[in-house]
């Protein structure tokens, strides 16, 4: 397992050698957090409309409620990011877990669907911290092409989280609409873990002194490069959820309404992103020269669904389009990671995740105006197939008219 000795001589010091592989099995396993908050209701998304019919806004309010934490999210990890390179990793990344597994389970005593999306959106405001404090950690211990594997390895086992997710979603939604929540307390057990097992801050002096060498050296933060990955990656990440988010629907619309069978076909598409994401690891060309292929990918899936008649022309699309996302997703984070100094780190990340989980937060609303306008969902998603088309070509243009040079290519994203 990569350990410290890995890092730039001016990374080192930050924090003590990572031996055994628990720190970083942790880290993994606090970056599944967010994707359960995303994913594990959605096969419950149906009973829940029909639970809250009778609650004005309830077309939209029950949707929102799977990706509201997405909002908060987007909203506050950028300032997540700046509290984790002022304060530290650690601690806050603890306390978050805590608070993650508190406001997760809050729905199980709450009647009220204005009070379930107002805990769902402190919900993310944990989920913030979470996902910046370990996606920061992954790239302060590791780095080069130990960085990217772990990036990868992060995006695989959030894939294959989600993929558990909506299996369990989907039994424990069996019993009733309430019972996946139970599943948030598991912040519960891993907080002590983290607490005990990561690799705890520098002492301050040798901190201050750490800063101060890395300030007297310190490039300007990349705005200009951030801004153009950040924007793509509100698409990519609008991409990535449409199956998460919609696929319950979809069934639904072609007569399949058990919970179960639900999880399970969604879980099948899940699958496909690991997938996607274990052949990321086995690729060695430029993140920004392949994004165009996935784009394409990923929009013939949605062409394939937006089409299908029956439940394997359905299921067929997903997984091809699920393909793609699981090899989208690393590509845009590890092409983001590589430009970023140790100093600026924890807002750069801030940055990404806010995009990402901005375009989680929008998907909902993407397809609930585009089923307005068209009448029909699958026809939405078509439709949104031909634009992640249009994207797509439009990236290879652009890609094919660069100049060479690598140092350019984060400026054209």
């Amino acid at each position: 397992m990569p350990v410290l000795a890995d890092l730039p001589a001016r990374d080192r010091g930050a924090y003590p050698a990572v031996r055994g592989r628990l720190p970083a099995t942790l880290l993994m396993a606090g970056s599944c957090l967010p994707i359960l908050g995303a994913v594990l209701l959605a096969p419950v998304m149906p009973r829940m409309q029909d639970h809250f019919e009778a609650v004005p806004g309830s077309a939209a309010l029950v949707p929102l409620m799977l990706t509201v934490p997405a909002l908060s999210l987007a909203l506050l990890a950028p300032f997540a990011g700046v509290v984790v390179d002022r304060l530290g990793r650690k601690r806050l990344l603890v306390a978050a877990t805590v608070l993650y597994a508190l406001f997760g389970t809050v729905p199980l005593w709450l009647d009220s669907l204005y009070g379930i999306v107002i805990s769902r959106a402190l919900l993310g405001v944990a989920e913030a911290a979470v996902m910046t404090c370990c996606t920061t950690l992954i790239g302060d211990y590791y780095t080069g092409k130990a960085r990217d594997r772990y990036l990868a390895m992060q995006t695989m086992c959030a894939s294959a989280s989600a993929t558990v997710f909506f299996v369990f979603g989907g039994a424990l939604g069996a019993v009733g609409w309430r019972a996946p929540f139970w599943l948030y307390a598991v912040g519960l057990l891993l907080a002590p873990a983290m607490a005990r097992a990561l690799p705890a801050p520098a002492p301050d002096a040798e901190r201050v002194q750490m800063e101060k060498r890395l300030q007297a050296g310190r490039r300007p933060f990349p705005v200009r490069r951030m801004a153009g990955l950040c924007l793509l990656t509100v698409f990519g990440a609008i991409v990535f959820y449409t199956v998460p988010v919609e696929m319950s629907y979809l069934l639904d619309d072609l007569g399949v309404v058990s919970t179960g069978a639900i999880g399970a076909v969604t879980a099948i598409a899940s699958a496909a992103t690991v997938l996607g994401s274990v052949v990321f690891t086995r690729l060695t060309d430029r993140p920004q020269r392949r994004l165009p292929a996935l784009f394409l990918l990923c929009a013939a899936g949605f062409l394939v669904m937006g089409t299908a008649d029956s439940l394997p022309l359905l299921l067929a699309g997903a997984v091809l389009n699920c393909v793609g996302t699981g090899l989208l997703l690393p590509s845009l984070l590890t092409l983001a990671m590589s430009r970023l100094d140790f100093a600026d780190r924890g807002r750069g990340t801030g940055l990404w995740t806010a995009a990402f989980f901005l375009g989680e937060f929008l998907c909902p609303l993407v397809f609930l105006g585009g089923k307005g306008a068209s009448g029909d969902l699958a026809w939405a998603v078509a439709l949104f197939g031909l634009f992640t088309l249009l994207v797509s070509a439009a990236m290879a243009l652009f890609t094919r008219s660069a100049r060479p040079p690598q140092q350019h290519a984060p400026e054209q994203l």
